[in-house]
């Protein structure tokens, strides 16, 4: 009798747990403010932005504000509340769906098939980033929903997403300067990432430069290396310009030790000895260049790749 009253009391307990599961809120217009973050004058200008949008091109984007997702997974429960809601005209899949919740400080802007060609995810996290995150950092829910808002329609309507937005959600400003562009990664990603590459391309090049026999190989032989590992941590440009960087700093290092005492004895004791010692490292001459030992360790390096994408956010 005792374990039934238990089993009633474990059982009563358990119901509040599965009960609070977050369930997809009913669809109540363009705009399903549940956190209560926006103004009314802001959820009527948005609404009616969004039914003109919809109107000119049948594109149909809702806006979905929620406290917190308790834990769950914000990709997830989009495409769950996107579903539910079956946004979008069938057979053309054409619609968008964002999601701001603001006590877990997360954000998602969901596209459907049918426009995922026109609003790619790089453009949804340009838009987050660029447009969203610095307004909400500073609680301005209506600028920041707003600018969300602005970007995605004026891409959709053929135009371009600006690098970023004022204040006021008006002129777009151009960007200056280095730009991280690239993979969607965080700063933290981008250190440990960079950390890795840097130091096996790093090292290489340095043993390029201090290397009197074979190191014009590994400067031609690092020039693909160079080009192509770097777009992962600084993006196209910043891959670019340390290609560059490389090309021209390379040679002119080699000049610079060529006449050095130490280069020059480890270039002597190489075609005497057929070895040379060079910073606790051992060069041992080859029938055609030179090699590198340390203790009769060796190193060989691999590849990787990167992907992803994908328009969530955090601020």
């Amino acid at each position: 009798m005792q374990w039934r009253q238990s089993a009633s009391k474990l059982i009563l307990l358990l119901v509040p747990v599965v009960a609070s599961a977050l369930d997809v809120p009913y669809l109540t217009g363009r705009i399903t403010d549940n956190a209560g973050i926006l103004s009314d004058s802001m959820r009527r200008s948005l609404t009616k932005r969004l039914k003109a949008h919809e109107d000119r091109t049948g594109n149909q984007i809702a806006v979905l504000t929620l406290p917190t997702l308790k834990g769950e997974s914000i990709e997830e429960y989009a495409v769950e509340v996107f579903e539910e809601w079956k946004l979008g005209q069938k057979g053309k899949d054409n619609g968008i769906l964002v999601i701001v919740v603001p006590k877990d400080r997360r954000m998602r802007i969901e596209v459907g098939y049918g426009l995922e060609g026109t609003l790619t995810d790089s453009m949804a996290g340009s838009i987050i980033r660029n447009a969203m995150t610095p307004r909400f950092k500073k609680g301005d829910f209506d600028g920041g929903i707003k600018a969300g808002i602005s970007n995605i329609i004026n891409i959709l309507e053929g135009g371009k997403v600006p690098d970023v937005e004022d204040s006021g959600g008006g002129q777009a400003k151009k960007s200056s300067g280095f730009q991280m562009e690239g993979p969607d990664l965080s700063i933290i990603e981008r250190i440990l990432i960079g950390t890795f590459i840097f130091s096996i391309i790093g090292l290489f090049t340095v043993i390029g430069v201090m290397t009197p026999g074979v190191g014009w190989f590994l400067y031609f032989f690092l020039i693909p290396f160079w080009a192509m590992f770097p777009m992962v941590v600084v993006g196209t440009t910043g891959a670019l310009c340390l290609l560059a960087t490389y090309l021209v700093a390379f040679p002119i290092a080699k000049l610079v030790l060529k006449n050095t005492k130490w280069y020059v004895k480890a270039k002597k004791d190489l075609k005497s000895k057929g070895r040379a010692s060079i910073g606790g490292f051992t060069i041992r001459s080859g029938g055609s260049g030179s090699s590198w030992s340390s203790g009769g360790s060796s190193f060989s390096g691999g590849g990787g790749s990167s992907g992803g994408g994908g328009a969530s956010g955090s601020w």
